[in-house]
């Protein structure tokens, strides 16, 4: 079989055909947008002449020197199978990996190819799909994983929902599939920003505006939009969407009920509950673990990766060492692996030094402070992200979240009703305020039984409520509240002294919900410093 290192070597297989060199993919001499990651995979399929080929061999030849998931390289072949459209081309061998069925015809090109391959070069080609994304200014680092995760997704549900707290970057990484997922839509992917909205009412106009749709006349409907659309094969992007998630539900279904051949994407810290919705939460960047000390090690890991390429940004000169690398990766893990939080401290590393930067993280509020100008009002520090998500809660939902920052580590549901249920809030409303909260990703459930844990708005939730209110209310009698200080959870820590580490259910920000449960340190520091009542 030729190898792909021979000079414009070239695969056949029924009408299509492959070009290495050129990291091509013609049908019927047509280019096909498939993706580098997915050109890849094919191309080590095809190198094989119907051979199966284990996944970690694929893995290793796709992602070099990566740690991913199995699902990454399922992502991968989905796209594949359908770009073909024919899912028994590459054959899943159970317990093995992937083989290809096709027949294969392979050839080095000769001296006419080399011709026919410029001509083809030169030929314009099918005109780019219409859209009004921003383009990429940079990478998006440490979520080739989830990319390929949410394009399998997609490619499987026509709504999918990008869930997570604030500064988790689902923003970005909804960006940068659509970017992927371009070519597929002959009528173009289009975004549609709602951050600057203030009222519900003017969704509509953002989603025609954002199609180019003239509507010159009369009230612009969710019918009209949908009519004028017709049968279009477009993709929306509807982003930022949990302050007007009624409104942005509603524009999803009119959209999918109108059109069969739309797609939607949209980001919302809570999920929109329309029709056909599959949720996808975002995880944090990958951190090191405590005990990782290598460089090249802890280099893998996004968290490290964003932190270093963000510091590298503000300092060319900024070069990570052995001692330096164990230092960004205990930073990595104070601001658990979000990508806001890193930014804003890589921001900082080559005024304060790193382990400068470190011990000051005990007051990330007052330091994370130095976001891009142009961005949100409330991505510029991490105190106006997690003020975003608070305004957006109920009366009911902010009383338990304050009273849930007394845990100093996880809790059960029991025993945050039987701190928080009182004669004005019963023991239901605790548990649906709970739920709420984990809805609206200020709160996490661990896989490891009925608790939670909380993090980041575990440390931000203080600064809303004062401390001697708090604990004077503590030490008074409390309704359904046990008259020790410690719950069958763990012991409660309004001056933040040490105890028990309770598993369960955390606050969005803390680490990996595999991890365990535990507050991170600058947040439970700062939160025995004031929690104040609003």
């Amino acid at each position: 079989m030729a190898s792909v290192s021979e000079a414009l070597a070239s695969f056949e297989f029924g009408r299509f055909r492959i070009l290495p060199q050129r990291r091509e993919v013609l049908a019927d001499g047509r280019r096909m947008e498939i993706g580098g990651r997915a050109f890849d995979v094919l191309v080590a399929l095809v190198e094989a002449n119907g051979a199966v080929v284990r996944k970690d061999e694929l893995m290793s030849r796709v992602w070099p020197g990566r740690i991913v998931e199995d699902n990454s390289l399922h992502a991968q072949i989905k796209v594949l199978r359908k770009a073909f459209s024919d899912h028994d081309l590459i054959r899943t061998v159970v317990g093995r990996g992937y083989q290809f069925t096709g027949e294969i015809r392979a050839r080095p090109a000769d001296q006419s190819e080399r011709a026919e391959s410029t001509t083809d070069r030169d030929m314009p080609g099918p005109p780019r799909a219409r859209t009004n994304l921003p383009a990429a200014t940079s990478d998006l680092i440490g979520r080739d994983a989830e990319i390929e995760e949410v394009i399998g997704l997609v490619a499987d549900h026509r709504f999918v929902t990008l869930t997570g707290t604030g500064g988790i970057g689902k923003t970005r990484l909804s960006l940068e599939v659509a970017r992927h997922l371009l070519p597929q839509f002959a009528d173009g992917v289009w975004i549609a920003e709602l951050a600057s909205l203030s009222d519900p009412q003017l969704v509509p106009i953002t989603v025609a505006t954002a199609f180019g749709l003239e509507l010159l006349s009369g009230v612009v409907s969710l019918e009209r939009i949908a009519a004028a659309l017709g049968a279009k094969q477009i993709m929306l992007v509807l982003d930022n969407c949990e302050h007007v998630i009624g409104a942005a539900a509603e524009v999803v279904e009119a959209l999918l009920h109108a059109d069969p051949a739309a797609r939607v994407i949209a980001t919302s810290r809570e999920p929109l509950r329309a029709e056909g919705e599959c949720l996808y939460r975002m995880p944090p960047l990958a951190v090191p673990a405590e005990d990782a000390q290598a460089l090249e090690e802890v280099l893998r890991h996004g968290a490290v990766a964003l932190f270093v390429a963000r510091a590298q940004a503000a300092d060319p000169h900024f070069a990570p060492d052995q001692q330096t690398a164990a230092v960004i990766a205990a930073i990595c893990r104070r601001l658990d692996g979000i990508p806001l939080a890193l930014e804003l401290a890589a921001a900082r590393a080559s005024t304060l030094g790193m382990p400068h930067l470190a011990s000051r993280l005990d007051d990330c509020f007052s330091l994370l402070t130095e976001g891009r100008r142009t961005a949100l009002r409330r991505h510029q520090t991490l105190q106006a992200t997690l003020d975003w998500s608070y305004e957006l809660l109920s009366e009911s939902e902010r009383m338990v979240l304050r009273w849930l920052s007394i845990f100093a580590g996880g809790f059960t549901l029991a025993g945050a009703s039987s701190v928080i249920a009182s004669a004005s809030m019963l023991t239901s409303d605790v548990v649906d305020g709970v739920t709420n909260l984990v809805a609206k990703s200020l709160i996490t459930r661990m896989s490891m039984g009925p608790q939670c844990t909380i993090g980041c708005s575990r440390r931000h939730a203080p600064t809303r409520a004062r401390n001697s209110l708090i604990t004077a209310s503590w030490n008074k009698p409390h309704a359904g509240t046990p008259n020790t200080t410690k719950t069958s959870v763990g012991e409660l820590r309004p001056n933040g002294r040490s105890g028990p580490r309770p598993r369960g259910w955390r606050i969005m920000g803390a680490k990996s919900a595999m991890s365990g449960a535990r507050w991170i340190g600058p947040f439970r520091r700062a939160a025995t410093r004031q929690l104040a009542w609003r």
